[in-house]
């Protein structure tokens, strides 16, 4: 047996939960460490950018907010299969510290790692606890929190570490920012994996709205939901701007680089990202968060004045178009938004939150 210390990260669901928890693999795996990835099926759809050298296992696990009746009653019999499951593994190869990131996906190793009695913790990416995360913040050694303040439950403390960001991030921490000019320039417009829509609805309009003037250096970025390309695609073509709308793009660290613009919502990693490379955005998080952690996942960027939110509600054709023509004239505001948005970030979260890690080994 492998006599290096075992990491096991939990996570899954979406890339909020699997991009900090491929960050804080790549670090540990620089430290020597060995780092296994238990996650789901879905997932593990997240996963080829994590480095070759983590074990990904994939557990049986489920969620009680989706699918049919017959769906929700199967739920916790799937999540006590891959508990029983994830108990044999961990026998088998006794994980140093076992770190939960949140989603439905991390219940089977936070599970076992209580049931055993190993070093745990969990990281929370937004200002409110996920439900997962509310479930076993007590039973953990240590709450880490991405954002903060973060809303914990009584007899609960936390520390801020910040939100880890991939490498490919972290790499363009130092690209400098190029205001809007008379030259090309570049938005990127993302929604995640439960947002994407109203996006789809509203950016395209608003960029349309915009005059020749502005648009013709315009130059489009917009991940969009699979039933919504064509439609947005063909919207775009037909009123002559230059688009790239795909479902996800693989190199969002390069495009959110170079881009002038990010319209976003306010999920956690979004906001990590953004304040990291340090690029202006338009932030409007989901309304249908029902503990309200996308407002307080952008309330450091809007405070700081690197960043606008706009509400659901308020989120149209003509209040986004006003802002987008105010904000291509006026390089100065963008160049400020732009200094502002990268004095929020946060380059240490990787090395903050693998330190605690290590100094979690060993403790019973």
């Amino acid at each position: 047996m492998n006599k290096q210390n075992l990491l096991v990260l939990a996570a899954g669901g979406t890339g909020g939960h699997m991009f900090p928890a491929q960050a804080l693999a790549e670090e540990m795996l620089r430290r020597g460490w060995r780092v296994r990835l238990s996650t789901d099926v879905r997932g593990a759809r997240y996963t080829q950018g994590f480095p070759k050298e983590v074990e990904i296992d994939v557990s049986a696990s489920s969620t009680f907010s989706r699918g049919g009746i017959l769906a929700k009653l199967a739920a916790p019999f799937v999540i006590v299969s891959g508990i029983f499951t994830t108990i044999f593994k961990m026998l088998k190869d006794r994980p140093s510290v076992v770190v939960g990131f949140g989603g439905y996906p991390s219940i089977p190793a936070l599970s076992t790692a209580t049931l055993l009695g190993l070093p745990r913790m969990i990281h929370e990416q937004n200002g409110v606890l996920g439900k997962v995360n509310q479930l076993f913040a007590s039973r953990v050694h240590k709450v880490a929190c991405g954002t903060w303040p973060t809303d914990l439950p009584q007899g609960v403390s936390g520390m801020h570490v910040g939100n880890p960001v991939r490498g490919a991030v972290l790499a363009r921490a130092a690209a400098p920012y190029i205001p809007p000019g008379e030259y090309p320039m570049s938005a990127l417009v993302i929604g995640g994996s439960q947002g994407a829509r109203i996006l789809s609805d509203v950016v395209p309009e608003a960029f349309a709205g915009l005059s020749p003037d502005i648009y013709q250096f315009l130059r489009i970025s917009h991940q969009a939901r699979p039933e919504d390309l064509d439609r947005v695609r063909s919207f775009y073509a037909e009123h002559g701007l230059s688009a790239e709308v795909e479902p996800f793009f693989a190199d969002l660290p390069r495009r959110m680089a170079e881009a002038q613009l990010v319209i976003s919502r306010s999920g956690a990693s979004s906001v990590a990202d953004i304040s990291v490379i340090g690029r202006p955005s338009v932030l409007v998080p989901l309304a249908a968060a029902i503990r309200s952690e996308q407002h307080a996942n952008a309330r450091g960027l809007v405070d700081s004045g690197g960043a606008i939110l706009m509400d659901e509600k308020d989120f149209n054709k003509d209040a986004l178009g006003q802002f987008l023509n105010d904000f291509f004239t006026n390089a100065q505001n963008a160049q400020m938004m732009a200094d502002r948005a990268k004095s929020c970030g946060r380059l240490d979260a990787s090395t903050r939150l693998a330190d605690e890690v290590t100094e979690l080994t060993g403790k019973k």
